[in-house]
């Protein structure tokens, strides 16, 4: 495409709209079509440097190798004084950062409840990084506030959520997370009359802490965050799925409790019984969140949301679009039923940032810049639609069940039965568990991470990806099982 004339970027534009006359200028000024050249230049070899990691990574170990991470050296250079072209920059990036990559997007990698990429999010996310928008009000980005409006109602009406909440996108589940008891807290606070945007939290009455005791580590932070020390926090009995015994949590809950329940154990995919415990705890005026960073999407299927029955009771909920739902990091959610408390708690005035209408999304959350994030999720679920979104749940899951069956065909001891899309196992003692998990992680036909459960030592696989498929499994359990194999004979 030629840059010489105006008239060159008719063609470019949508429907063959000409652009405005200070556009024209622009593109009459030397220096700007160089600089325009430029910029086309390096993006178009960005996309085939991008198209040539895609054709190629699925041909390679999933773990980078450790030539790979040494050539990372290349990088800790002192910066040079003088500048360097975009494009030998890009060159340079390419060369020793790709094959330094951990391949998250080929379906073998099975490790931290890490999604891949969804084409259309994908995509969408090349296209947003090229418009460079700041989301914070709808003066800075038009499309941005409309495709996070868009996007937020689509996912709390996935999820079966009251019509009245609102969602707003966010850095990841800890940071929804803090956003959603910084909300709790002052909705909490302001019902006993405590203003915490006047008072502080200095001297304000103490408030309860209830959760379970397979909570989430990125509660903890949340919580540390939001002003609530350990000793705050009270701890109800798990069974043996790591969900809350509803028999054991406390009737004694009042207007200054704040209950944090989970959908989705990060070990087994258990769910809180939200319909046993939510109800009593509004009824005597607590507020209930939902950690639900991947296991909430369990809501979007019509054959798993009995698994999350009651979750719409509560207040507030957390999930993320970078796990399950495979849109690019990072993406998280935070959904409030009370848009006032959320208002109220996230909320900043100043003459520059006078906005008109609905709270923009610098109320609706912590940051003020913010990038876009909500665009991916609405390429994501405007490409899958309703019964995409629960295809995607569905075959995971599946997919789990066929990796624990293959590998308890094989002799691994499975430790608990796939509730969702999390398996967990186990190869006798914690020593020979962790010896094959290294091994595998080294032999690079998948990636499993270790964890804990009950005690014991465990591989953990997660899978997350949608572009995962029963061959991907059944050669994932295989290499496992060889694997083992040789480890047992050491």
């Amino acid at each position: 495409m030629s840059l010489d004339t105006p008239t060159s970027w008719i063609a470019a534009t949508p429907h063959g709209t000409a652009p405005q006359a200070p556009m024209d200028r622009v593109h009459s000024n030397p220096i700007s079509r160089d600089r325009t050249r430029q910029r086309l230049a390096v993006i178009t070899e960005a996309a085939r440097r991008s198209g040539s990691y895609v054709a190629n990574a699925s041909y390679r170990s999933v773990a980078p190798s450790a030539d790979a991470i040494a050539g990372l050296n290349a990088f800790r250079r002192p910066l040079q004084d003088a500048p360097i072209e975009p494009r030998e920059v890009l060159a340079e990036l390419d060369t020793f950062g790709s094959p330094a990559t951990v391949v998250s997007t080929h379906g073998r990698y099975f490790g931290f409840v890490n999604g891949g990429i969804d084409p259309a999010a994908h995509a969408a996310a090349i296209l947003a990084g090229t418009w460079d928008q700041n989301a914070a009000m709808p003066s800075q980005s038009p499309v941005a506030a409309t495709l996070e409006d868009v996007a937020g109602a689509w996912i709390v009406d996935a999820l079966g959520l009251p019509s009245s909440a609102v969602a707003s996108f966010c850095g990841g589940a800890t940071v929804a997370n803090l956003t959603a008891i910084i909300t709790a807290r002052d909705a909490l606070y302001a019902k006993r009359g405590w203003d915490v945007a006047k008072d502080g939290l200095a001297g304000a009455p103490a408030l309860r802490i209830v959760l379970g005791a397979e909570a989430h580590a990125s509660v903890y932070k949340s919580l540390r965050l939001a002003g609530f020390g350990a000793a705050q926090i009270e701890h109800v009995p798990t069974d043996d799925t790591g969900a809350i015994r509803a028999d054991a949590f406390p009737t004694d809950t009042d207007d200054g409790t704040l209950v944090i329940l989970q959908a989705g154990n990060v070990n087994t995919g258990a769910s809180d019984p939200f319909a046993d415990i939510i109800p009593g705890v509004r009824e005597r005026g607590g507020w209930v969140h939902i950690d639900g960073a991947f296991g909430l999407w369990a809501a979007a299927s019509p054959t798993r949301r009995h698994l999350v029955d009651g979750s719409e009771l509560a207040d507030s909920w957390t999930t993320d679009a970078h796990k399950w739902l495979n849109v690019g990091y990072d993406s998280g959610i935070v959904i409030v039923r009370d848009l006032d408390a959320l208002v109220r708690a996230m909320s900043i005035e100043a003459a520059y940032l006078a906005t008109d209408g609905s709270p923009p999304a610098m109320n609706r959350g912590i940051q003020i810049s913010q990038r876009a994030r909500g665009i991916e999720t609405w390429a994501m679920l405007a490409s899958h639609g309703r019964d995409g979104l629960a295809d995607l749940i569905d075959r995971t899951c599946d997919l789990a069940t066929q990796f624990a069956n293959e590998l308890s065909a094989g002799g691994v001891e499975v430790l608990c039965t796939p509730i969702l899309n999390q398996v967990l196992v186990a190869f006798g003692d914690a020593q020979e568990t962790d010896s094959v998990i290294a091994a595998v992680q080294r032999e690079g036909t998948l990636w499993a991470g270790a964890s804990e459960w009950d005690g014991r030592r465990a591989m953990r696989l997660s899978v997350s990806d949608a572009a995962t498929t029963p061959d991907d499994i059944h050669a994932c359990a295989q290499a496992v099982l060889r694997i083992w194999g040789r480890v047992q004979l050491r």
